[in-house]
């Protein structure tokens, strides 16, 4: 593994400052002189370094933003061919292994479960109250940290047992992507036993989001009955369907009823590092999503003019679809309808579609000190929309298919978008299955699951553009993974 990796996981520890309105916020300590083996002592030791274990969450900013970009979804935009390169070469088809944003990936993912595997070598060492939900926590973000990295490269190093250090190098190649998924489903099995059905702190993880990821995992292997009784304990869970589409994505949405699981971002950091600045404890990929240099009197707030929505996409949405304009900010059109605004803008110059990714645009008064690094909102990472989609999947695809059911889950994110009845869909078997998948990307447009989607589904080389099969399925191995740690490259790249 690539040193970096083995940085010592201490120096990045979060702590919870008192009467904090998000879980995520803390008062970061920067001048402690501690080791490893003064550690985790007391239960607050052990509490702190489960905060510590959720933070490179909030690094993997990028990660919808190339679900986007990568499928038909959206475009890189930005100010021109060189900005965001990285970015681009995924949307151009023309990605290789020295890629700023999947070697970020890459890194947090295994930084995260070097934290996680930390807490897990040190189980035994003290035993204190509220220990097994905690250890639930943990159980899940390695699962999830997996998740991520199984799905953007395929076979991936498996470790679980102790952190490593530098000294591990070479020791670890790829596992098969079945024995990252056998390891995915023990450490999300584990975490149901473990975790509370509701958690009374906003972000902390509860036994539905584990149901959740576990039930899709097991659908991105193609395991539909184990997958429909797992997602159908969240479908009948505490959760609910938001009446109005468009406010899920609001600040006051946060955490709301729909919210199987978020990652928490928050706009109080004192780190203004330009250097790494998705690092914070801020959302990046909002101030990635605004007008460039917006002026004006509207709610909106500048930003890059990136992960533009297509014009196709645009198109996908029926008449009277609420979830269109709640997922795609047309300015001119906004500009035209709202003239006492005095609204200006610089169209973005690069492959510009005049559309703008509405559910995570920035919005004024959501941002403070350096506000291009600490916008506040939350990345919605599972919704109940989504666990029922993925149920009325699993339902169809099933060895003996439920297709009443999945009509029903389905025509519940309808009756939603549309208001009525009217536009319940009836078909059966593979147009049951088709509309399924087509209903997925317009209720999850621009939030990063498009190509993933496309990819486990099998329509990826018809949908995409430069797409090629035995290729294009997973992104290139990081070359510095490569050239230090002698991982095989993903064919082709």
């Amino acid at each position: 593994m690539e040193k970096r990796i083995y940085a010592l996981l201490l120096a990045s520890i979060l702590f919870v400052a008192t009467g904090c309105s998000k879980f995520v916020d803390y008062d970061p300590h920067e001048d402690f002189q501690i080791t490893s083996e003064d550690y985790l002592k007391t239960p607050d030791d052990y509490r702190k370094m489960a905060i510590g274990t959720y933070s490179p969450l909030q690094w993997l900013y990028a990660n919808p933003v190339i679900g986007d970009v990568a499928s038909d979804n959206s475009v890189t935009g930005g100010e021109n061919a060189t900005d965001v390169i990285g970015l681009q070469q995924i949307d151009d088809y023309q990605v290789n292994p020295v890629n700023f944003y999947l070697t970020e990936a890459w890194r947090s993912c295994y930084e995260g479960i070097n934290r996680a595997n930390y807490l897990h070598e040190n189980k035994v060492r003290l035993d204190f109250a509220g220990k097994d939900a905690l250890y639930g926590e943990v159980y899940f973000l390695r699962a999830y940290y997996y998740f991520e990295l199984i799905r953007m490269f395929g076979d991936v190093p498996l470790f679980t047992e102790k952190r490593l250090t530098a000294s591990d190098s070479r020791k670890f190649q790829r596992a098969p992507k079945a024995d990252v998924y056998k390891q995915i489903e023990a450490d999300l099995t584990e975490a149901i036993r473990m975790l509370p059905v509701v958690n009374v702190q906003k972000g902390r993880i509860t036994r539905p989001a584990a149901q959740a990821l576990l039930g899709k995992a097991l659908l991105y292997q193609n395991k539909f009955d184990a997958a429909a009784a797992m997602l159908e304990n969240v479908v009948n869970g505490p959760f609910s369907l938001v009446t109005k589409f468009g406010d899920l994505f609001l600040q006051a949405g946060e955490n709301g009823p729909e919210s199987v699981f978020e990652i928490q971002y928050s706009n109080v950091s004192p780190f203004y590092d330009w250097s790494n600045p998705g690092r914070g404890q801020g959302n990046l990929a909002v101030q990635m999503c605004g007008v460039r240099n917006l002026g004006g009197t509207s709610p909106y707030a500048s930003g890059w003019s990136i992960n533009l929505p297509t014009k196709e996409l645009a198109a996908s949405y029926a008449a009277g679809d609420t979830r269109k304009d709640a997922t795609i900010l047309n300015i001119e059109a906004y500009k035209n309808a709202n003239p006492a605004m005095n609204i200006t803008y610089l169209v973005a110059p690069y492959r510009n579609t005049g559309l703008y990714n509405h559910k995570y645009h920035p919005r004024k008064g959501e941002t403070s000190g350096q506000i291009e690094l600490n916008w506040l909102n939350n990345y919605r990472t599972i919704r109940y929309a989504d666990v029922l989609l993925m149920a009325a999947e699993a339902f169809n695809r099933a060895a003996s298919p439920n297709d009443a059911k999945a009509q029903g889950y389905l025509n519940r994110v309808r009756q939603r978008a549309f208001g009525d009845n009217l536009h319940n869909v009836t078909a059966t078997g593979a147009a049951l299955r088709q509309a399924i998948w087509d209903e997925r990307r317009l209720e999850l447009a621009m939030e990063g699951d498009r190509f993933f989607d496309l990819v486990r589904t099998g329509q990826a080389a018809a949908k995409i553009t430069g797409f090629k099969v035995g290729r294009n399925e997973v992104f290139p191995i990081p070359q510095q993974e490569v050239d230090i740690s002698g991982l095989n490259q993903n064919p082709g790249y």
